[in-house]
């Protein structure tokens, strides 16, 4: 670490330096307001899903939403001070766990149990290293057209998870009642408008405080039960393996896709840091090491817990908007996480967000996530050749595993590999045809 980041009297404007406590702070919680609720939702989602199996108590849960919060800040630290040369890539990005691994990592959940997510993770932040050493070589396989349809069928897999919890969450009693409706239209509601009329803090902070209104009317509505906050301790420190790893081969597939996907999109986010931040193109070094640096959070956060992250890019459009890229304004943003990765209590009063609540708020999310890859597929032109792939990719990917008792007939590992996760097989196909197919067809 270049001793120059800590030299006193530092700019907000320049990468290196300390600038003062009272222009740092609030700027650092602004990132933090921005990425925390995004950072422990899928945690608190993927516990439902396990919990709902059996595979997870109450206090799993709790563990991994600190889990999550943990991994977001040493990868976020990684990111702003690399470790040598190649590991990190010194960029003002804040990171947090990934809503593109999602739906993969619901599907594991179910199938197999939280232990193979970890399993699966470790082998993709392996498989992230080896890209981030090769990234010129392996980004000609995913141009915009194959990483948008990917990002596509993504988002579209995603919805009826927020439907799901929207209504109350499939597994509950109240699942469909009236008032699980009205609270995840109104946090919605709020979400849209904060979106499309507010400026500044609001609409950068426009999910959290969506959630914050609904969780209030939800409280007044009797639906918030506050014991187990109670029963949370202070403080805890995540116990490495906790939830186990174990390796299932359609898990590691779906994963490694995920992880390999997600090193290409990091170009995007990256090069949206500097361009918008520091008015330049990130550099070779940069986007190797950030991809590296990724691919070593994940493989940690196997072993404590943390699911697998990427950069965000609502912290990356505070940095182009705002253009402070001070590193050691993202680095107390880091420290802010970690200290609430640390507290049970703050992780359980999250446990206590009713799920019609998470689904108000995230559907929008999800619907960004789709419309993100429509505006990938649509930077390749919407020809017929073009508009073949992402219709039989998205076609074949949401179809077969929507439908996956149509492979019964084939080995068990065809079923494994291609009807879990669409992701698996739209990539697939999408490399594929954009491999075969004419280039310059009509």
């Amino acid at each position: 670490m270049d001793r120059k980041t800590f030299h006193k009297g530092g700019s907000i404007f320049e990468l290196d330096g300390v600038p003062p406590l009272k222009e740092a702070l609030p700027l650092a919680l602004q990132h933090v307001v921005a990425m925390i609720i995004g950072c422990v939702t899928p945690a608190i989602v993927v516990a439902g899903v396990a919990m709902e199996n059996g595979g997870m108590t109450a206090d799993g849960k709790i563990m991994l939403i600190q889990s999550a919060l943990v991994i977001a800040a040493i990868a976020t630290a990684i990111q702003l001070f690399p470790i040598g040369k190649k590991i990190g890539s010194g960029l003002p990005v804040i990171m947090g766990v990934s809503f593109s691994y999602l739906a993969a990592l619901q599907t594991i959940a179910s199938d197999y149990g939280v232990a193979a997510i970890f399993g699966a993770q470790l082998m993709g932040g392996l498989v992230m290293i080896i890209v981030g050493l090769f990234v010129s070589k392996i980004a000609k396989f995913f141009p915009p057209l194959v990483s948008g349809t990917v990002v596509f069928t993504i988002g579209l897999s995603l919805y009826a998870t927020a439907v799901n919890y929207m209504a109350g969450g499939a597994s509950s009693p109240s699942y469909g009642h009236w008032k699980n409706w009205v609270v995840a239209f109104l946090t919605l509601a709020v979400v849209t408008y904060l979106n499309h009329f507010a400026k500044g803090f609001l609409k950068l902070a426009s999910i959290l405080i969506g959630m914050l209104v609904g969780y209030v009317i939800a409280v007044f509505l009797g639906m918030v039960d506050f014991q187990p906050i109670a029963a949370a301790g202070w403080f805890q420190l995540p116990t490495p393996m906790y939830f186990g790893i174990e390796f299932q081969p359609a898990a590691i597939a779906s994963i490694v896709i995920l992880h390999i996907v997600n090193s290409v999109q990091a170009i995007g986010d990256f090069s949206a840091t500097t361009t918008g931040g520091l008015d330049r193109n990130p550099t070779n070094d940069e986007l190797t090491g950030g991809i590296i640096g990724n691919g070593v959070a994940s493989a940690l956060g196997a072993f404590i817990g943390g699911l697998p992250t990427a950069t965000y890019s609502q912290n990356v459009g505070i940095v182009s908007t705002t253009k402070v890229v001070n590193r050691c304004i993202l680095g107390m943003a880091a420290i802010i996480i970690l200290l609430a990765g640390l507290l049970p209590k703050f992780a359980s009063l999250l446990t206590t967000i009713p799920s019609c609540v998470l689904g108000g708020a995230t559907i929008s999310v999800f619907a960004s996530i789709t419309m993100t890859g429509i505006k990938l597929i649509v930077k390749d032109g919407l020809t017929y050749r073009n508009c073949s792939i992402v219709g039989l990719a998205v076609a074949l990917g949401m179809g077969i595993t929507q439908a996956s008792a149509s492979l019964a007939s084939f080995p068990s590992w065809v079923t494994i590999v291609f009807g879990k996760s669409p992701v698996v097989l739209a990539t697939f196909v999408a490399v594929i045809l954009n491999m075969i197919l004419p280039k310059k067809q009509e």
